[in-house]
């Protein structure tokens, strides 16, 4: 039986996330899905006159090419996926992961080595295409998030489908509230951490660059970073699986790193990939209000309802406070009550506790 929430979120992503016109081009980045997916995204493309693209891939192929990756190899295969990203008006990509770390024993350097040259080609999609990428629900997901296949399913199709545009009001507020802020002060739970915004871009994602979607985010000014920060949401990065991240930043610099579980080793070898991966590309907000728990999925995690998230590693274009870097992880805190709270406060105004915002303006934001 042909399940009709894929259609609704095929028409979603061609014509709400990307708003595909006529004539346009479209590539449509397929990992471990069902056609039924592929096939209702080409159908909904040409529905607008639009052209797609098709590129088909698989997490177990990927291991097996990183295994065995060549410098010269990979420089070959950015080159030519470079030269059909720059042929592209538009990029929906859909990842599914029978296994969330497939890739966890690809050796440190072949990892950095090959995302050295992939950068080149995401920065160009991200920068001149428009974009959206997302997960797809297979049971390993279900698993990692505690729920059944059927619930997790229907989760998924429910947080998908939001309607994103409801939530745009409070998140504009927010924004603006943003922008007239200089110094960011967070407290919790192993967390005291200062920072100043000023003068960096603000943004609202409410749908159009991933899905599931929902957060207001900027950079930080890059050497303002003073303090520590726990992050309490487990996390999953190249493979890996990391609890009880804390970081301690001087001068904007990551200057000590640690989590729990005998992990500290490989989180400070990830943050030592190269000199920007030790210092924060994003500050960001998560308003999406039915994401509530954490499930080792970035995508997911960061759109927490009540949470933020600090992203070691490269900055977003459109917020950019210079830092580069072949890493991005968003790691997630969590500041509602149930999570052990904290405050938020904007140059010295407290704007958020325990995960809800105060100001009536912001009250369509809390979970």
């Amino acid at each position: 039986m042909h399940d009709p929430r894929i259609d609704k979120l095929a028409r979603q992503l061609v014509r709400y996330s990307t708003n595909l016109k006529r004539g346009e081009k479209v590539l449509f980045d397929l990992a471990d899905v069902p056609d039924a997916l592929g096939l209702a995204l080409i159908r909904e493309a040409r529905a607008r006159k639009a052209e797609p693209h098709l590129r088909l891939g698989s997490n177990r192929l990927q291991r097996e090419m990183l295994l065995g990756a060549t410098d010269e190899q990979y420089k070959r295969i950015a080159k030519l996926q470079m030269a059909e990203v720059r042929e592209m008006d538009a990029y929906i990509a859909v990842r599914g992961s029978h296994n969330i770390t497939e890739l966890s024993d690809i050796p440190a350097g072949r990892m950095a080595m090959a995302q050295s040259h992939m950068r080149r080609v995401i920065d160009h999609r991200v920068k001149k295409t428009k974009w959206c990428v997302l997960r797809w629900p297979h049971p390993a997901m279900a698993q990692q998030a505690g729920m059944s296949t059927e619930a997790f399913e229907d989760f998924y199709f429910r947080v998908c489908l939001l309607d994103y545009e409801a939530l745009l009001p409070g998140m504009r507020a927010l924004q603006r509230l943003m922008d007239r802020t200089d110094e960011v002060h967070l407290t919790g739970p192993g967390t005291d951490l200062k920072f100043s915004i000023k003068g960096i871009p603000k943004l609202v994602s409410a749908g159009n660059y991933n899905i599931p979607d929902g957060e207001v985010f900027t950079s930080p000014v890059r050497d303002s970073v003073e303090g520590h920060v726990t992050y309490n949401a487990p996390t999953i990065y190249q493979g890996i699986a990391f609890d009880g991240i804390r970081l301690e930043f001087s001068k904007g610099k990551v200057v000590k790193a640690e989590a729990e579980g005998g992990q500290t080793r490989a989180l400070n070898k990830i943050l030592d990939t190269d000199p920007g991966a030790r210092y924060i590309g994003e500050f960001a907000l998560g308003v999406n209000p039915e994401v509530k728990e954490p499930m080792r999925d970035i995508l997911f995690d960061e759109k927490i309802g009540g949470s933020f998230h600090f992203t070691p590693g490269q900055a977003y274009e459109d917020a950019d406070n210079g830092n580069r870097s072949q890493i991005h992880w968003d790691m997630v805190s969590i500041q509602r009550r149930d999570w052990g709270g904290g405050e938020m406060f904007f140059d010295g105004k407290l704007v958020r506790k325990d995960g809800k915002f105060l100001a009536k303006s912001l009250q369509k934001l809390n979970p």
